[in-house]
């Protein structure tokens, strides 16, 4: 069973978190300490760590390098996805956590339909590097290498390409909105105006067949 770790100190928001994954009947662990989120980490693997930055006992980036900075076999998962829920809503918090390893970032207060979207981004993701290579027609995507390649061709993208096409070829061929890449990117690509931009970077670099244009919905990459 999926198996979410909860670190976060407000009472409230950690019920509403709590009721969350047990709603999508998930497993979850709950600490309001990076103390003992540190005891549950070492204790046993989860599928992703829910973290506030502001604890009592010091920062949640504290913990995420901390995590991040973890060779294989010291944490049964140091590669665990982590998704930032806090308040700071600043550009330059969001960054600092993205870069130290976060893999989104939701701003509080939360909505619950959001969290629970980038969650299962997340998850879909996870189950993606462990199966491998995407293909689509001539085009091989591998999440693990990071590598993509049209007939035979590497093509360079930046990380903010790469979640853009990652999500779209997961939920390839059911289109996407904006928000949706949004979300199942963990939130890294940027606002709607920012997806826009990426595609039509993806196109130049892909070709165009390679994502298309829904009307009044958003974008897809069409059936092979």
């Amino acid at each position: 069973m999926t198996r979410i770790l909860i670190v976060e100190d407000d009472p409230t928001t950690s019920a509403m978190l709590v009721g969350l994954v047990r709603r999508q009947q998930w497993d979850c662990d709950a600490s309001d300490t990076l103390a003992a989120a540190w005891t549950h980490l070492r204790a046993r693997a989860f599928d992703v760590l829910l973290l506030d930055l502001n604890l009592p006992d010091g920062e949640g980036t504290d913990l995420l390098q901390k995590v991040r900075r973890c060779a294989a076999g010291e944490l049964p998962d140091p590669k665990i996805p982590v998704l930032v829920i806090s308040a700071r809503s600043q550009l330059r918090s969001r960054l600092t956590a993205l870069d130290l390893g976060a893999d989104g970032y939701v701003i509080k207060p939360v909505h619950l339909d959001e969290v629970a979207a980038v969650i299962r981004a997340l998850l879909r993701r996870r189950t993606t590097l462990s199966a491998g290579q995407i293909s689509w027609r001539d085009l091989v995507m591998d999440p693990n290498s990071r590598l993509v390649q049209r007939a035979g061709a590497t093509i360079e993208l930046t990380e903010q390409e790469f979640a853009v096409l990652l999500a779209l070829l997961e939920d390839r061929p059911r289109p996407l909105s904006r928000a949706d890449i949004q979300a199942r990117s963990g939130n890294r690509v940027g606002d709607g105006g920012a997806v826009e931009v990426h595609v039509h970077h993806l196109r130049r670099k892909l070709g165009d067949d390679v994502i298309e244009t829904v009307r009044g919905v958003g974008y897809r990459v069409p059936p092979a």
